[in-house]
């Protein structure tokens, strides 16, 4: 197998060259992003700073993923919402560079507790105005609206449960895997 570096020219003629198993990850990262919903670019800044071991500017970002700088800018606009990535500073460097964490417990979290802002809370909201509504209405619609009102609370319920563990014990309780489920069945 042939290995290649990703070599983008910079407007300084300096060449940036991103290492293959970094390539990989950024790039299947990209990919896997726009399966969950999220752009492309945002997804591979991303991977990027979580691969990088020092902070990055967006420069090193463009130079490094050979995107434009519009979208660049954009993306890390995105990661900083989602709370996964910050601005730090270098001394005597006045530009901003960005990190993400390298705790991958504390990422998901964070992703999570956005996802559940962004797409749960409100179908949750609307569902329970949506049973408010239907009362009297058509039984059927009424059942329906109800069935999944219930699902969402339980999710919610269940997420606020497990977001209360210390992070050691959470990993504790995922570790356990199928044995919750013989305990479960017993």
């Amino acid at each position: 197998m042939v290995s290649s570096y990703i070599s983008v020219m910079t407007e300084t003629n300096i060449e940036t060259k991103i290492d293959p198993l970094v390539e990989r990850f950024v790039l299947h990262w990209g990919e896997m992003g726009t399966r969950w919903g999220i752009n492309r670019t945002v997804a591979q800044v991303h991977a990027l700073l979580y691969l990088s071991p020092e902070p990055l500017n967006a420069e090193d970002l463009v130079d490094r993923l050979g995107v434009a700088r519009s979208n660049i800018s954009t993306s890390l606009r995105e990661l900083q919402g989602w709370g996964i990535v910050r601005v730090t500073h270098k001394m005597g460097d006045r530009r901003d560079h960005f990190e993400t964490t390298g705790d991958v417990w504390e990422m998901f979290r964070k992703i999570t507790e956005e996802r559940k802002r962004r797409e749960i809370d409100p179908t949750l909201e609307l569902l329970r105005a949506l049973a408010v509504e239907s009362k009297g209405g058509d039984a059927f619609v009424r059942s329906r609206i109800g069935a999944l009102a219930e699902f969402f609370e339980t999710i919610d319920a269940w997420y606020r449960d497990i977001t209360r563990l210390p992070q050691a014990a959470l990993i504790q309780f995922l570790k356990l895997g199928g044995k919750i489920r013989k305990f479960i069945l017993r």
